[in-house]
């Protein structure tokens, strides 16, 4: 696939064998999105929004996709459904989550996706990873690097690398 680079992912999961299903999930990500450019190291962080649940793994992968973004949103909802994902608490225990923190400079908000992730500079366990790979990458809303959202992040929990 030929595209553009830049498009952010966040990797999480909290159940079963962590390290094995965002294992799956690179592997399903390169196979029905597009090409991984770059990945983070893998971190275990805290539970962000419902802390009363097992601890994450995060990693952040950069793809080059020729998928417009609305189609990666479906791709990507397929890949969390084929690996087991189940939707029934907001910011509760999952098996994998994939978010899309960037399309490239793209700024998007419709009922469907909204571009950047709207949340994603008040959340260290997407900075840090993010921060590792792209801390020069300016977020396109808050005129800011990632680095500098890391220094300005409100958030303290834990995010310890694992991998």
């Amino acid at each position: 696939m030929n595209g553009r680079g830049n498009i952010y992912l966040l990797l999480g999961s909290n159940l079963g064998d962590r390290t094995a299903i965002l294992q799956h999930a690179r592997e399903m990500v390169a196979e029905k999105a597009g090409t991984i450019l770059a990945e983070s190291s893998i971190y275990e962080t805290e539970p962000w929004g419902l802390a009363d649940q097992p601890a994450f793994l995060n990693q952040v992968i950069e793809i080059e996709s020729a998928l417009k973004p609305e189609n990666l949103l479906n791709i990507l909802l397929q890949i969390e459904q084929e690996l087991g994902r189940i939707r029934k608490i907001r910011w509760g225990a999952r098996l994998i989550d994939i978010d899309m923190l960037y399309y490239a400079n793209l700024i998007l908000d419709n009922s469907t996706l909204t571009l950047p992730h709207p949340r994603l500079h008040k959340r260290r366990f997407t900075l840090i990873p993010l921060s590792e790979i792209a801390p020069e990458f300016i977020d396109p809303k808050q005129k800011k690097t990632i680095t500098q959202l890391l220094d300005e992040c409100p958030d303290h929990s834990t995010v310890s690398k694992v991998s």
